[in-house]
């Protein structure tokens, strides 16, 4: 049991960063997510993880695969992309999930494009799927900078965050914050993309991000526990997939997403709200 567990993060250093990192993750995204499920914008958390590429692309194709310049040219281009988006659906006639969609698709393209271009397909697979097991102290900082800004602002906004997110109209009507809020989150969740992207991606990080969530909601309907309950989520599914990336030999990003996937489906079926003791709850209805 030790040599299965424990073993592989207690003898090699590389195990102990990707551990560090995920972990790390796991505590400032899951949380972020549980919010872009609340306020169904689960879709929006994907379509920002593609958008980051094309300024992450523009990082390597100067700096070449050097985490600070790839990490400030996917924090722009997310940035650009939200506030791009969110322009279009509020002065014109088209809703923010399709200017969302027409933004990162057009992103995700010249990304692809502009990373084929300067480098090799091993390089394209990098950015696109990240190595959390590269990880070095530079990333584990740039994370951890990352994880405590947002604990810290969800800490000071989290009523008002909580308020944007159940009603939006109602925060509006008794407050100049609806607005400032509102971009304050969108800034959180690109900030949290950006800091997955250097482990699991542009395509993976969201996972880390809504799955654990996702997974939660079928257990509670608490924010604060739903928060609580998506960390634990996300530290299971980085130890679970770090341990079977370690023994099995596969790509350690989609390991930990798909054990949060594994995680996920269980919740679906067995949790206190899922199919099962709701349809169990229903049956004892009608025999009452």
């Amino acid at each position: 049991m030790y040599d299965f567990l424990i073993a592989p993060f207690v003898e090699f250093g590389f195990m102990q960063r990707a551990l560090a990192g995920s972990l790390m993750l796991s505590l400032g995204a899951c949380p972020v997510g549980v919010f872009l499920m609340l306020r169904r914008m689960s879709l929006t958390g994907d379509a920002m993880a593609h958008a980051i590429l094309p300024g992450a692309a523009v990082g390597f194709y100067m700096f070449g695969l050097q985490i600070l310049p790839m990490t400030i040219g996917g924090l722009i281009a997310g940035v650009v992309v939200a506030l791009g988006a969110g322009v279009v659906s509020r002065f014109t006639i088209q809703k923010e999930d399709a200017s969302m969609a027409a933004f990162y698709l057009v992103s995700l393209a010249l990304g692809v494009l502009m990373v084929s271009i300067k480098g090799s397909s091993v390089d394209l697979m990098h950015v696109l799927f990240g190595t959390v097991l590269a990880l070095n102290n530079e990333a584990l900082t740039l994370i951890a900078m990352i994880c405590g800004t947002t604990l810290l602002t969800l800490a000071i906004f989290w009523r008002a965050i909580i308020a944007e997110c159940l009603d939006p109209l109602f925060l509006r009507s008794v407050s100049h914050l609806g607005t400032p809020v509102h971009f304050i989150f969108l800034s959180l969740v690109v900030l949290n993309l950006v800091g997955g992207f250097q482990a699991l991606g542009t395509l993976l990080s969201v996972g880390l991000m809504i799955l654990p969530a996702a997974a939660a909601r079928f257990w509670t309907a608490r924010v604060e526990r739903m928060c609580a309950l998506a960390i634990l989520i996300g530290f299971a599914s980085c130890i679970a997939g770090l341990l079977i990336s370690y023994h099995q030999s596969l790509p350690s990003g989609p390991a930990i997403i798909l054990s949060a996937g594994a995680v996920y489906f269980f919740s679906t079926i067995f949790g206190t709200r899922g199919v099962f003791n709701t349809r169990l709850r229903q049956h004892r209805h009608r025999t009452a």
